[in-house]
């Protein structure tokens, strides 16, 4: 039988049974010739691709987003509105009811009355968090109106947005859209509509406007010539950021390990790993000594190792996940474990360095390697079902899009994803700065955390694709189908004790995301919420005022509490978390020892450069 069905019949012969003398001739095309080789579907189909991709690269330098997601977005929305009668009803309602307030109060402020309806308990006030309008002159005339008939706008696009139907990634990113286009027609970015402006017009007699015009020239110039942007030059890596004295004891392709030299005449006997995201340079955690944690974890008595990523380019492209996973932590933790000898390690991630750490972790725990001794997560998160508002950016449309914007380079330029995230705060990152450099005339005195923010990264192609489909799109690292060797892991198989780290106002990893690693762990997990953002929440240092934070230790076998009711229940605590973390770090280590070596050169290890490295300074 099964050479039955294996037999490939004689279509030689069958041909020649079916012929006839008055069968055609073949004829050669007129356009083809007699030996030329039609390509095959496959690179027909590969030819087509690269047209796409190279039109949809050339487009990705203007569109940051698809525009196909963009649209289906609209079409999402217009749709199930156009099918909602009633909805169109209470909108035209709300409308009719929004411009007869707005022409009483215009009314009645222009002859200078105040009626019952017109009080100022009537009007629209702005968020808590909104600090736009702070300034008093929003309550003079005509001013009030522009803001009241501004806050009126915003508030019915908020009920115009709401409509029933709708997918839930459109429905996420519907008042992402209607919240660029309103800042954009913001009366605080008119000068005749702005009091600020007028009232700094009218004293400086138009002086403001000829200082924004020069650092607006000043910064078109330092944009094509691609120089640091006004101020930045006076921070400088290795001179006043980046500055706690260490050596690179090892170096691959991808990384640098950076080993930090003691301050303490004795160290706690386990070591401290730091894993930063490759998306940001490492000196985040290491700006000036007054605010660097790797410095007060120095001075605390810890022995402290830093990976210093490679800023990849079009050589790198092919770089994955496997390498970073494989070149960064593994090859650490090779390099710790031969300099310091017989001690396990506390390892520390960072944004999605944590998120690579977690899944190194559930590897080694899954292969039985017991060389970690705790796990830290500083605004990492492990399950990106609620990812905050980068989802807006992440499906499959939006997915193609960018992998065809990579495909020219190779990777995704710094100016693209720095772009991305300017979106997700264009209130403050662009159309506040705008008003103060080129309205206002006048520059925002820079310090070290904006230096570093403007010292963004590459991502290699692969990995950046990757990490986007496999643990933004499909979650898979927190439904187990994260697949490492061939085989899933899972965080469940993590038994070290974790401490996670979530902040307030994180619009990459909001806290109630990062809050998760407990559903998905079967450990004791410290959770510390502090306030802050997601660099500002985790730079913060003792001493720096208005930080307040809770904490608490929920072990294996305690029932699970929602995010919203650990929040009410756990008391908060004013000052820096840092003295929290290195007390834990403390008691979950064995004693103190004398400084380890720096570098191991009889292992091959050796010192090769002095700190920050060489990596850190690559543009």
């Amino acid at each position: 039988m099964s050479s039955k069905l294996t037999a490939k019949p004689n279509l030689k012969s069958s041909t020649e049974t079916i012929a006839t003398p008055s069968s055609p001739p073949e004829v050669e095309s007129t356009f083809i010739g007699p030996h030329h080789k039609l390509p095959s579907f496959s690179e027909a189909t590969d030819e087509v691709a690269d047209i796409d991709r190279i039109l949809h690269a050339m487009l990705g330098k203007v569109f940051g987003i698809s525009p196909v997601a963009l649209g289906m977005t609209y079409m999402d929305w217009i749709g199930h509105l156009a099918l909602s009668p009633g909805k169109q009803a209470v909108l035209a309602q709300s409308a009719a009811d929004k411009m007869k307030f707005i022409t009483r109060f215009a009314a009645c402020q222009a002859l200078g009355q105040e009626s019952a309806e017109n009080s100022s308990e009537s009007c629209v006030e702005p968020l808590p968090q909104d600090r736009r309008f702070d300034d008093e002159g929003w309550q003079k005339w005509p001013y009030n109106l522009y803001q009241q008939a501004f806050l009126q706008t915003e508030r019915w696009w908020d009920e115009a947005t709401e409509v029933r139907g709708m997918t839930q990634h459109h429905t996420a990113i519907r008042p992402f859209i209607a919240r660029q286009l309103l800042d954009m027609w913001s009366p605080l970015n008119f000068p005749l509509t702005n009091p600020r402006i007028m009232q700094a017009t009218q004293e400086q007699g138009g002086l403001n406007f000829f200082r924004g015009v020069q650092n607006l020239m000043e910064d078109l110039q330092r944009s094509v010539a691609k120089q640091p942007a006004a101020g930045m030059d006076t921070f400088e890596v290795g001179r006043n950021i980046a500055v706690t004295p260490g050596k690179v004891v090892y170096q691959n392709h991808l990384i640098e390990l950076i080993q930090y030299a003691p301050t303490t005449a004795d160290v706690y006997a386990e070591p401290v790993l730091i894993v930063p995201a490759w998306i940001m340079k490492y000196y985040i955690l290491d700006l000036s000594p007054e605010n660097s944690l790797v410095k007060y974890l120095v001075d605390q008595g810890h022995t402290v190792f830093m990976i210093s990523w490679r800023n990849p380019g079009s050589e790198d492209r092919d770089l994955g996940n496997a390498d970073y996973r494989e070149q960064g932590i593994m090859d650490s933790l090779a390099a710790i474990n031969a300099i310091v000898p017989d001690q396990k390690i506390h390892a520390a991630g960072y944004c999605l360095g944590g998120t690579l750490l977690s899944i190194v972790a559930a590897t080694m725990a899954r292969e039985g390697d017991d060389r970690l001794k705790s796990v830290t997560l500083f605004a990492a998160q492990v399950d990106f079902e609620e990812a905050g508002e980068l989802l807006m950016f992440i499906d499959e449309s939006q997915l193609a899009w960018l992998e065809d914007s990579m495909w020219e380079k190779g990777y995704l330029d710094r100016q693209q994803m720095v772009g991305t995230f300017q979106l997700l705060r264009s209130r403050d990152l662009i159309w506040s700065r705008m008003i103060e450099n080129y309205l206002m005339g006048e520059r925002t005195p820079p310090n070290d955390m904006m230096a570093w923010n403007a010292d963004a990264t590459r991502m290699p192609y692969k990995m950046h694709s990757e990490y986007l489909r496999d643990l933004f799109l499909n979650n898979d690292l927190a439904e187990g189908h994260y697949i490492v060797d061939g085989r899933p892991v899972a965080l469940t198989d993590i038994r070290v004790p974790v401490f996670a780290v979530g902040t307030q106002r994180d619009h990459v990893a909001p806290w109630h995301s990062v809050y998760k690693i407990k559903l998905l762990t079967d450990t004791d997990v410290t959770f510390l919420l502090t306030s802050g953002g997601h660099n500002a929440g985790i730079v913060s240092e003792p001493g720096h005022p208005h930080r307040h934070y809770q904490i608490e230790t929920m072990k294996s076998t305690d029932q699970y509490v929602s995010p919203q009711e650990w929040s009410e229940r756990t008391s908060s605590q004013d000052g820096s978390w840092w003295p929290q973390w290195q007390t834990w770090l403390r008691q979950h280590s064995e004693g103190e020892i004398k400084p380890p070596q720096t570098g191991a050169p009889d292992k091959a290890y050796t010192v090769l450069r002095d700190a920050p490295g060489e990596y850190v300074l690559m543009q």
